[in-house]
């Protein structure tokens, strides 16, 4: 069976922006226009406005460096700034390309002066940059999400620093804290997937732009230059690597993927904790969903969707190391992930919002987790350390007593009705001796508010510990905060510089 060819007729236009009739004599098919072109042009629509300011800040480097006459300048650079504000005549459509080209497309029917867009730049240098813009605006946005999060979760434990809850390890009766101790925990994850963040930030926030394709250009391009007008901290320094660079891309997913898999551990454990068997904590109705045939169900979507979230992250972490792992001057390394990346940015930021929410509208039930921690086998292991350090019993004797006594005990689960004589009958059975262990000193033991007030070095459970636990987080929140206000604050100032360097060329614009 054969196949029929669909011959596409290019216009004149996209013969001249596809490079029809030098190099290439014939136009695109058909297949490949509505294959790997319009995929392609789907994938970096969201770059428009950063590829955008990319030719504005290009352009007018090329004008400073006396490339483009000066009497063309006003022209394309008036074009430009049309351009970037996505007139309703720009309608991208595969048939002109990718977005470089559908761009160069629009512009070729407004003025001839479009024949200099790009000069000494390849197509992918323009898209490098535009796709590290993105990224770097999105991993602010991320970040003060990240603190926003962060700072729910500070406030929630101060509220909850002394409220009872029993911990569990393997999901099993471990010993008492405070729900405020256990959530705080949560806040150092965020703490280094901020730091990750910036560290990451750092990197992406050195210009690829003016490099030419691989190895410079003829044309001067004064990079550093086009570096501030992009709000850049500076250039990378190697042409080649700036192009091809891969461990960017994966660096970026696995901050992603460890992002929301550190949340994803607590969103996780409050899906236990709001089950009907738990009942510690209460999910707000606007957070669940309804079941459709078993109506006693209040299904914990927003929690479910974390859990989702992290498994697709964890997919596109691997998808990213796929893609990039190719010889070093293959293009297809980032076809996809021009869109992909900044795509998951935004669902990782988005998640995270909503988490926030979660949590902020999450209520504990302080009266149940506080019967939960009496009845159970929690305080076993403040019994055994009260004998080592009281009794001068051996710290695996005592162990192993305890472990013998809760033994007996774990039928019923109410380790609180173990009395002095059973203690000396099984220390009798085990040590040969009686322990001299007092009413009080059992009973005192068995007190989960002293077995919370012990806790009392430095990360600890106890309220000296936890108000020092929860200044810490404060001051360290109040750091990121910062770096995160000042980012933003940059990133504004370059908007604006290259604004106000624009301006002698559009003067009639401005004045309309």
């Amino acid at each position: 069976m054969s196949l029929k060819h669909e011959i596409n007729h290019p216009t004149a236009a996209d013969e001249q922006v596809l490079a029809i009739g030098a190099r290439i004599k014939r136009g695109p098919s058909q297949r490949l226009i509505d294959s790997a072109f319009q995929s392609e042009l789907d994938r970096q629509l969201p770059l428009f406005p950063a590829l955008s300011r990319v030719d504005l800040a290009h352009t007018l480097v090329l004008i400073e460096q006396h490339v483009i006459p000066e009497q063309l300048s006003a022209e394309l650079i008036q074009a430009l700034w049309r351009l970037s504000h996505y007139p309703d005549d720009f309608r991208p459509d595969a048939a002109h390309g990718d977005l470089y080209t559908n761009r160069e497309h629009w512009l070729s029917r407004q003025t001839a002066t479009s024949a200099w867009l790009g000069a000494g730049r390849a197509r992918r240098e323009a898209l490098t940059t535009a796709y590290t813009i993105k990224l770097r605006e999105d991993l602010i946005n991320l970040a003060g999400s990240l603190c926003n999060i962060a700072q729910i979760m500070i406030t929630r434990s101060e509220i909850y620093k002394q409220t009872l809850m029993p911990d569990y390890t393997y999901l099993q009766q471990a010993q008492p804290t405070s729900f405020g101790h256990y959530l705080s925990g949560f806040v150092y994850s965020i703490f280094r997937d901020l730091q990750r963040l910036q560290q990451l930030y750092a990197r992406l926030n050195l210009s690829p732009a003016g490099c030419g394709s691989s190895n410079g250009s003829r044309i001067p391009q004064d990079r550093q230059r086009q570096a501030a007008l992009l709000g850049f901290e500076g250039i990378l320094g190697h042409a080649r690597d700036a192009m091809w660079q891969a461990d960017m891309q994966i660096e970026t997913a696995a901050l992603l993927t460890a992002i929301l898999i550190n949340l994803d551990r607590l969103a996780e454990d409050l899906q236990i904790f709001a089950s009907v068997e738990f009942n510690m904590v209460k999910l707000d109705d606007s957070h669940a969903r309804a079941s459709k045939i078993m109506p006693q169900k209040k299904n914990p979507f927003a929690l479910t969707h974390m859990r989702s979230s992290a498994n697709e992250m964890i997919g596109m972490l691997t998808t990213t190391a796929a893609m990039v792992r190719t010889p070093s001057g293959q293009p297809d390394n980032r076809l996809a992930l021009y869109g992909l990346l900044p795509a998951a940015l935004q669902q990782t930021q988005s998640a995270v919002t909503l988490f926030g929410e979660v949590l902020d509208l999450l209520q504990f039930n302080d009266s149940h987790a506080r019967t939960k921690v009496g009845h159970g086998l929690f305080l076993a292991t403040d019994l055994a350390e009260l004998l080592v350090m009281e009794y001068g019993v051996p710290f695996r004797d005592a162990h192993r007593l305890i472990a013998m006594l809760a033994h007996q005990y774990v039928t019923d689960g109410h380790f609180k009705q173990l009395c002095i004589a059973d203690v000396d009958a099984c220390a009798k059975k085990l040590l040969g001796r009686s322990i001299g262990l007092s009413e009080s000193a059992l009973q005192a033991a068995l007190n989960p508010e002293s077995a919370l007030a012990s806790r009392k070095q430095p990360g600890g459970a106890s309220l000296e510990a936890m108000n020092e636990i929860l200044q810490q987080c404060r001051e360290t929140l109040q750091q990121h905060s910062t770096w995160h206000k000042q980012r933003q604050n940059q990133l504004r100032a370059s908007e604006t510089l290259l604004q106000q360097s624009l301006q002698p060329y559009l003067r009639n614009i401005l004045q309309r």
